[in-house]
């Protein structure tokens, strides 16, 4: 599985402009499968935790609050950078992305995105 993770997080890095980062964890015990940054002032594994926070705490809300629906994404627009959270199917794992906004179309990256989302989805089954 590591060397599919590796070629997808390669593919997403050759295939995107503005690249930062990308983790792919898993949304119960917070492990990161995998993770490549092409910033080395950007901390991936701090970020990822973080990014996994955002996620509990929006599934615990959705629970609380009976809302019978799944987080398709979550997407964070900060000064420089926008952030994707994109949460599987079965809420088992999240890949987290990162790009530069000055560099990355939010459409594309997104598009993108859902493509590779599709390709690794196979694998977590």
């Amino acid at each position: 599985m590591s060397d599919f993770l590796k070629l997808f997080g390669e593919n997403i890095f050759k295939e995107m402009h503005g690249f930062v980062a990308l983790s792919i964890i898993d949304v119960k015990s917070g492990n990161i499968f995998y993770s490549k940054q092409n910033n080395t002032n950007f901390d991936i594994e701090n970020a990822s935790k973080f990014a996994l926070e955002i996620v509990r705490a929006q599934l615990n809300s959705n629970d609380y609050l009976k809302q019978n629906q799944n987080i398709d994404d979550i997407t964070i627009t900060l000064t420089n950078q926008f952030q994707f959270l994109k949460i599987s199917n079965n809420n088992s794992y999240i890949i987290y992305l990162v790009a530069d906004s000055s560099k990355a179309n939010l459409a594309f990256t997104k598009a993108l995105l859902n493509k590779h989302m599709a390709e690794i989805s196979n694998m977590f089954k």
